[in-house]
């Protein structure tokens, strides 16, 4: 099971600015976002079972999402090479954020100590948060199913 973290940012607080290099070459900050609902889902790596699964569900859901006026941006720790592979691989339709110098997740206080099989190391934890339009977190999950996640997120919303 999981170790649950205890985050320092609440519902209601404003959400950390972040600027970073996204798949493709582009670049986006959440200043580009400001009107528009925010889906910033934190996962710890690409191409790796869990995060694939929690991609797809985003991915599947795209439309829907997209019919509600949501942003959805992936965040974890890989270079841009490495998005762009996993992006391609599961053709991705939303940008996923090469977070290498840790300064998104360790913002949003995600970037902690796991374990797993007994070995503890650092990494993102799987967090997602909802910003609404004006710029402020209104939903916080720190518990995150991969193929159920999407799911709830669009009935947040």
């Amino acid at each position: 099971m999981a170790k649950v973290i205890e985050l320092k940012l609440r519902v209601g607080d404003p959400a950390p600015a972040f600027s970073a290099a996204t798949n493709g070459g582009g670049r986006v900050s959440l200043a580009d976002y400001l009107g528009r609902n925010v889906i910033l889902y934190f996962y710890p790596k690409d191409d790796t079972p869990g995060c694939t699964k929690e991609a797809c569900a985003f991915r599947d859901g795209f439309a829907q999402f997209q019919q509600k006026g949501a942003v959805i941006l992936g965040v974890s720790p890989d270079p841009v090479k490495s998005h762009d592979q996993f992006v391609a691989k599961l053709e991705l339709p939303f940008n996923l954020l090469a977070d290498a110098d840790k300064a998104i997740a360790t913002a949003y206080g995600v970037w902690g100590e796991k374990s797993f099989m007994g070995r503890k190391y650092l990494g993102n934890h799987r967090v997602t948060f909802l910003i609404g339009p004006d710029g402020k977190i209104k939903q916080i999950w720190p518990e995150v199913k991969p193929t159920e996640h999407a799911a709830e997120v669009l009935a947040a919303l």
